[in-house]
């Protein structure tokens, strides 16, 4: 199974992006992973919140295959605890599917089209954070998810 993340624009941070790739390459070890960036929309100040979710989810909708399974990080989605998060994981690698897709949505979030399409709702927290740090909590609670599931050392019980 691939898992496969996208994000609306790109990261700032030059520290967060160190870390986002070391998680990265560590999560390589366990799978094949992919974390696409869809670039920011451009002239954003002329459209509506409503036209930006439209535009963005259009983006997002352009990125997936007919098979993908996909799960978007929203405020209303599902909570785990880290070892449930491993266990949800290794339901879907069981399930047979060939790439789960992970989205982070723009600053309003995503479109009723994205929701349609979308296989389930996930989140990491009932706070707020940024869209920039999201991206390294999704990819460090990945690695953790498949060290828990392979009975290694970094997640303590």
């Amino acid at each position: 199974m691939t898992i496969k993340l996208l994000a609306i624009g790109k990261t700032d941070n030059k520290q967060l992006q160190g870390l986002i790739d070391d998680y990265q390459k560590r999560l390589g070890f366990y799978l094949k992973f992919e974390f696409e960036i869809i670039p920011d929309l451009k002239k954003v100040k002329n459209l509506s919140e409503d036209q930006q979710k439209q535009k963005e989810g259009e983006l997002i909708l352009s990125k997936l295959k007919p098979t993908d399974v996909l799960v978007l990080l929203d405020e209303n989605g599902k909570q785990f605890d880290s070892v449930a998060f491993s266990n949800y994981l290794q339901k879907h690698m069981n399930s047979g599917i060939k790439q789960l897709v992970i989205a982070i949505g723009g600053p309003y979030g995503f479109s009723p089209d994205v929701y349609k399409k979308a296989n389930g709702k996930l989140s990491l927290s009932k706070m707020t954070f940024s869209h920039q740090m999201i991206r390294l909590f999704v990819i460090e609670q990945l690695y953790r998810g498949f060290t828990i599931l392979r009975n290694e050392p970094y997640h303590h019980r």
